[in-house]
């Protein structure tokens, strides 16, 4: 596997766990849409 680097300025694309909304921000949020945990689809899930 190969390790991700991430600049933690520059914006990512987070999914949403619950709903699967997507939308780009610079750190974790909350889902704008149902405000359950998102990921950062730049890392991968093991």
């Amino acid at each position: 596997m190969k390790d991700v680097t991430t600049d933690p300025d520059e914006e990512s694309t987070y999914e949403c766990f619950a709903c699967g909304a997507v939308t780009r921000a610079t750190s974790p949020i909350e889902c704008p849409e149902c405000g359950a945990d998102m990921r950062n689809r730049e890392i991968p899930v093991e």
